[in-house]
């Protein structure tokens, strides 16, 4: 070995920010194996590196003993002696048994070793870098992609985009820049994995917070995200000042701040509502735009309401193929059944006709 070896670590620990005393750590590690291995050696040995000429030194480690059993393993106190009067039973003394043509398998053994820290540097650097980003909004580049994944070039780095993940309503070309929302990243086996979306409702809540600086300061509060991507979402959001509105600040005047999101999302439909601490308010400001009558809880069944409405608003409040109804359940938590006006007339009826019959008994029973 050689001051080229010093310097290669030096380099390492300068570009790729592996400490050096860790790589020398694990290289007298596996050198201590080669050596075993390739002279087939049993006895308990220790490898030194020299940092500053970068030489390498094999030694056999023995014990300081009464009597010797095993000259593989332990040194006499008599022998231990001659050597230096200073040592005791129990003691360790370390014989140098550099092989002669020992510096080859030094050399290869090194140059394994400094590849495998190089590879597990570059694979936590990136976990480290892109495990920051998680749960937040990067733009990468559309690569390919296959069956199960579109594949994005994140800096370098690629991200794969599964197929729930991606919107229904978008067709992803070679080249295509994308703003999306890093899900997770995996310290898998064979590196690093980092996932996005395009389709998860933190999407949305970063591009909220991108367009609108009240919501980015936390003057608005998002609360609820209800999101069928590439179609619709509700927005429940409330304000942290009394004298800002909520609703009107996040759309933004002439709704340009919304409508730059629902372009972002290739015309996915916005909702903007207004939370409310009463559930019963924010259930029917969750169903907008359909006007809500009533809101009656269900007694025993928690997080439950059934919802009246006029009649000429029922199809607009369950939506189509239901799906105002449904975001709004997703948005507010709760289990909604929505009912006609006149559908809830009747079904008081029957009870008005049963106390009518039972007044009219009573009176013939007094005549």
């Amino acid at each position: 070995m050689s001051k080229e070896l010093v310097t290669a670590l030096d380099e390492l620990e300068r570009e790729k920010g592996v400490k050096k005393e860790v790589v020398i750590e694990a290289l007298e590690a596996a050198l201590i194996s080669a050596y075993k291995r390739n002279y087939d050696q049993a006895q308990n040995v220790a490898v030194e590196f020299d940092e500053r000429q970068g030489n390498i030194n094999v030694y056999a480690v023995k014990k300081v003993v009464e009597e010797v059993v095993d000259p593989r393993l332990e040194v006499s106190l008599d022998e231990a002696l001659q050597i230096n009067r200073g040592y005791e039973l129990g003691d360790e003394i370390k014989f140098k048994v550099t092989p002669k043509d020992f510096g080859r398998i030094a050399a290869q053994t090194a140059k394994q070793v400094i590849m495998q820290r190089v590879r597990e540097a570059e694979r936590q650097n990136v976990y480290d870098k892109y495990s920051k980003y998680q749960d937040e909004l990067v733009t990468a580049e559309v690569e390919r992609q296959d069956n199960r994944f579109v594949y994005l070039n994140l800096d370098g780095v690629e991200a794969a985009m599964a197929h729930n993940d991606q919107m229904p309503n978008e067709t992803y070309r070679p080249q295509d820049k994308l703003k999306v929302y890093v899900t997770n990243v995996d310290d898998a086996a064979k590196g690093p994995q980092v996932f996005v979306s395009r389709t998860a409702p933190g999407l949305l809540k970063r591009l909220f917070e991108q367009e609108v600086p009240e919501v980015y300061d936390g003057v608005v509060e998002i609360v609820s995200i209800a999101r069928e991507a590439g179609d619709r979402s509700k927005v429940a959001v409330k304000s942290n000042e009394a004298n800002v509105d909520p609703v009107g600040t996040t759309v933004g005047p002439r709704g340009q701040r919304v409508q730059d999101i629902v372009n972002e999302l290739g015309g996915e439909n916005m909702d903007i509502v207004q939370w409310d601490e009463d559930p019963a308010q924010y259930i029917a400001n969750a169903l907008n735009p359909a006007e809500v009558i009533d809101v009656i809880f269900k007694d025993g069944e928690e997080k439950a309401c059934t919802v009246v409405v006029p009649d000429d608003q029922l199809s607009l409040a369950i939506g189509k193929r239901g799906q105002n109804a449904r975001l709004a359940a997703r948005l507010t938590g709760y289990r909604i059944d929505i009912k006609a006006e006149s559908e809830m007339a009747e079904a008081d009826e029957p009870a008005a006709d049963v106390a009518t019959d039972q007044t009219d008994d009573v009176s013939t029973d007094e005549d």
